[in-house]
């Protein structure tokens, strides 16, 4: 049986991730960059401010809400609690060891771009959310290409046909990226550092799990908030340890990724300029699946911040993908590219290191093990727990909200307790199998998602123009906040209020 899935994955897996579609997430992130005018450049120092440097000075970022929307910097946490997982370790690993350092800048170029492609879904995300009886918001792209592209001439059932088919590889994808995959390498790695079994693991891991995600968004939200910082510090400081210590192969380190970016070698399988092809398609697929930015996930959690203007929670999706793929990403490639497991001058990964550890999956156990010896098997282990637990979280509640899409409220609590047992499958799973599933689950939910951006993009350019007119301009005209006029009045009222409050203190 395993087998046949494994074939029929495969198989489904070469279209989905074919160069067509990596060609259209390219040329997403190429448009959005353009019609925006290179807003995450030309509008660093204002999405910087209004972002990270927003959380230690304005209370509306940080300040828990007492209704059922999460303030903006929840909404950034769990969105990071979803991004920042395994694929920072295991994956960009994982890419190295199959494409050669020149993975990196490929990864690193699909992120540049890939900050204005999520930047411009969360954008849409705002503006087409909707409000239900019991005070909370619903958005995503199922959301935007419903009544977005749905709303297009003669293009109603399309609409509605991919927003449903986004809903439904958003649930499968909470299944894979979202579940088996981080579950898999949390296991893996904990069992081979402390030499714990798998299925002990996994059992604690269903109780970890479910305790949280039952509570709902609200709780994982509150659990996020906490564990991202703390998660992200933490590696932050071991990273930079190593690299310190490494400081005088730094060159030697970004000569291979550059090098490796273009090489025009031949690989095994592949001829004459297989290598730099199969660098830059493993620096694509890993580089979106770290930071998910084309696939639409975070918008699901965004929508539910207690934001009103669309282009500040867009800004947040810019900050989100600087984080996770600019800044984590390239601490994990540093550090591995300097232990010694990949050889900067060929690109390849040392077998012999490879075949003792067991796998690429453990490349970063082994590359802090150079340094910390047990204590970094250890630390990296946790790491590895703590990025990949945060992860489950967040993708829980993308998968709850396809599924409250698709099948009403009352099935999300039946898919909260099949997330809760996957949890236990993926912990016995094959590490490939899990990580070729996910990939298959993004690929599919990608396409329905760009093909909704791509229709929409007039709007995205409109509403950030209307903001940079208003907020960097002084201009009076009225702003863009949603595309129904009830919301749109109430949103607009709140902001006027607010105003009147700040002029008043």
């Amino acid at each position: 049986m395993i087998e046949t899935i494994t074939n029929v994955n495969s198989a489904i897996n070469d279209v989905v991730w074919g160069w067509p579609a990596l060609i259209l997430l390219g040329f997403i992130g190429i448009l959005m960059t353009i019609l925006t005018r290179f807003f995450q450049i030309t509008h660093l120092p204002h999405w910087w401010k209004n972002t990270i440097g927003a959380i230690f000075k304005d209370k509306h970022v940080t300040g828990h809400t007492s209704d059922k929307t999460i303030s903006q910097f929840q909404s950034l946490c769990t969105a990071l609690a979803a991004t920042v997982g395994t694929g920072n370790i295991v994956g960009v690993a994982g890419a190295i060891a199959t494409g050669g350092p020149g993975a990196v800048f490929w990864m690193w170029l699909i992120a540049f771009f890939g900050m204005m492609t999520n930047f411009s879904e969360n954008v849409l995300g705002i503006l087409y959310r909707k409000k239900d009886s019991k005070g909370e918001w619903h958005g995503g792209a199922m959301y935007y290409l419903r009544h977005g592209l749905g709303a297009k001439k003669h293009c109603k059932y399309i609409g509605i046909v991919l927003a449903w088919l986004f809903s439904l590889f958003c649930l499968l994808a909470s299944f894979g990226i979202g579940n088996m995959s981080q579950v898999n390498s949390m296991v893996s790695n904990v069992n081979n550092a402390f030499g714990i079994p798998k299925i002990a693991v996994g059992i604690f891991l269903v109780f970890a799990v479910g305790i949280v995600i039952i509570g709902g968004l609200k709780r994982v939200a509150a659990i996020t908030e906490k564990i991202v910082p703390f998660m992200v510090i933490l590696y932050f400081v071991g990273a930079i340890i190593i690299i310190c210590l490494h400081i005088s192969s730094i060159p030697a380190i970004f000569a291979a990724i550059f090098k490796g970016a273009f090489s025009i070698k031949a690989v095994a399988g592949g001829g004459f300029g297989a290598g730099i092809a199969l660098a830059m398609k493993m620096g694509f697929k890993r580089g979106v699946f770290s930071n998910e930015a084309g696939l639409g996930s975070s918008v699901m959690v965004h929508s539910s911040s207690n934001v009103k203007e669309p282009v500040r929670q867009g800004m947040w999706g810019i900050f989100e993908v600087f984080a996770d793929t600019i800044i984590v990403c390239t601490l994990t490639a540093i550090v591995l590219l300097g232990s010694g497991a990949i050889d900067l001058t060929t690109g390849l990964a040392n077998e012999e290191i490879l075949n003792s550890i067991g796998g690429s999956s453990n490349l970063m156990s082994y590359s802090f093990g150079q340094v910390f010896g047990s204590l970094g098997q250890g630390f990296i282990a946790i790491a590895i727990l703590l990025f990949a637990y945060s992860t489950v979280l967040g993708w829980s509640h993308y998968g709850a909200t396809a599924c409250r899409y698709l099948f009403g409220d009352k099935a999300v609590l039946p898919y909260r307790i099949l997330f809760v047992v996957i949890v236990l499958a993926g912990s016995v799973m094959t590490a490939q199998l899990a990580w070729d599933i996910s990939d298959t689950f993004n690929g599919l939910m990608m396409i329905p998602n760009l093909i909704g951006v791509l229709v929409l993009s007039p709007q995205v350019a409109k509403t950030t123009k209307n903001y940079i007119s208003r907020h960097l301009h002084g201009s009076k005209e009225e702003p863009i906040l949603s595309v129904y006029p009830e919301i749109q009045k109430m949103q607009a009222e709140a902001i006027a209020n607010a105003a009147s409050e700040e002029d008043a203190e």
